[in-house]
């Protein structure tokens, strides 16, 4: 941006947050830009996409293979043509995105607010609320519990119209340089995916003896166990009670609540809101219901079947929905914590889910259904050993990408805010 020149003259633009803009810029309300449309699909939903306002802008529906649940019927959905802006203009606060530029002709909930433009360059248009959904220029308009925006407060909104020539040379100059950027972070989105890809597969080598740690050549074995394949001569297969049990202690008074996630493992309650920067479902009266975990036990949770058993490495209370698995022998915890973790571990423990409810979480039935190792523990702690220096190794490189992916992505935000509020000039 250090290229672009600023333009000759400026006046006070009359918004604190935005101060001067160019001085031949117009400021119009929004009145006389957008109008909203409110036409019904009806009985002709059939004919129609739907389609939904996300993070990454409108994109179609697959309803044929549905992610959440979809209403019986559509009739009161609104019509979408393309070229049409979407405006969510209600939990403002909560909502990922509130503007969206329609590529698509198809259909959107009656949540929305549909509008079409007038005659300015809907791309140019685009961006000005882009930056403005991003950058959350719209607190001041919101009322109520819900933050939700008046459509008379909308339409009074002021926005700052450069000449039609300027906005179609601002918005290709956006499109160019927008894609550039995003095709950079795609770039760097896939490499971090190998990387994990790359993660997972050291994991699963190693943890069943198919990659040596110490390069040392060895007879191999079929297991009997499908999962698991062949395994070194000198390893055995065993039913994963002779290696755990569960622990049913209650929780002691002056207990820390732990919580169990994919993101995180097994840490402190208090400590996951403050990562997260939410609240989660505490236990303040009736600690009687929770339970204890100790040091070195593993949590089997809900979802354990998507993300594998998590390792505890403090001692705290815990919900009654987990449970404890307490190592007996032949367990080195820091290597089982890898083998958990395994993707054929996981989509192993995931086939015994099918003897899960809806909405019950597994239990030490399910975990004893999946046959485990036995193997010297002197190699446990030498395989944990060399897991722990190669996934360091992947995990710094995953986070150098995604260091990476967060600086391009403020790099887009500030360049579409210099451009589209005018501090910045790339029309000639």
């Amino acid at each position: 941006m250090s290229k672009l020149a600023k333009y000759p003259s400026y006046k006070e633009s009359g918004v604190e947050w935005l101060g001067e803009i160019p001085e031949h810029w117009e400021t119009l309300s929004n009145k006389n830009i957008f109008k909203i449309k409110q036409k019904l699909v009806g009985k002709k939903s059939s004919e129609y996409d739907l389609l939904s306002l996300t993070i990454k802008g409108i994109i179609k529906r697959d309803m044929e293979n549905p992610q959440g649940k979809f209403p019986a019927e559509f009739n009161t959905y609104q019509e979408v043509k393309q070229g049409d802006f979407i405006f969510c203009l209600f939990d403002v606060e909560e909502t990922p995105r509130t503007v969206g530029l329609s590529q698509f002709d198809g259909m959107i909930t009656g949540a929305y607010t549909v509008m079409t433009a007038k005659d300015i360059d809907k791309s140019y248009l685009y961006y000005f609320y882009l930056n403005l959904d991003s950058s959350k220029r719209f607190k001041p308009l919101y009322r109520g519990l819900r933050n939700t925006i008046p459509k008379d407060s909308f339409f009074s909104f002021k926005t700052f119209i450069p000449p039609k020539q300027e906005q179609t040379k601002i918005a290709s100059y956006l499109d160019e340089k927008t894609s550039q950027i995003d095709n950079a972070i795609g770039q760097k989105e896939r490499l971090i995916e190998l990387l994990k890809e790359r993660r997972q597969i050291v994991i699963n080598e190693v943890v069943t003896g198919k990659l040596r740690v110490n390069n040392e050549e060895l007879k191999m074995k079929d297991s009997g166990v499908e999962w698991i394949g062949e395994i070194p001569k000198h390893w055995e297969v065993v039913r994963s009670k002779r290696l755990f049990r569960e622990r049913k202690d209650k929780a002691r008074k002056g207990d820390r609540q732990l919580t169990a996630s994919q993101k995180y493992g097994v840490i402190y309650q208090d400590e996951f809101m403050r990562l997260e920067g939410r609240k989660v479902t505490q236990v303040v009266h009736n600690y009687e219901i929770l339970k204890r975990a100790e040091k070195n036990d593993f949590l089997i949770s809900m979802r354990s079947f998507q993300g594998g058993i998590e390792y505890c490495r403090d001692t705290g209370s815990i919900s009654s929905a987990y449970v404890a698995l307490i190592p007996i022998k032949h367990v080195v915890s820091e290597y089982f914590k890898y083998l958990f973790k395994s993707q054929k571990y996981i989509t192993a423990l995931s086939s015994t889910s099918n003897l899960v409810r809806d909405g019950q979480a597994l239990r030490f039935d399910n975990f004893s259904l999946v046959d485990l190792l036995i193997i010297p523990e002197n190699e446990q702690k030498e395989i944990a050993e060399y897991l722990d220096n190669q996934t360091t190794k992947i995990d710094k490189a995953i986070e150098l990408q995604q260091s990476y992916i967060e600086r391009l992505k403020e790099y887009k935000a500030t360049l579409i805010d210099s451009v589209v509020t005018g501090k910045v000039k790339v029309a000639s």
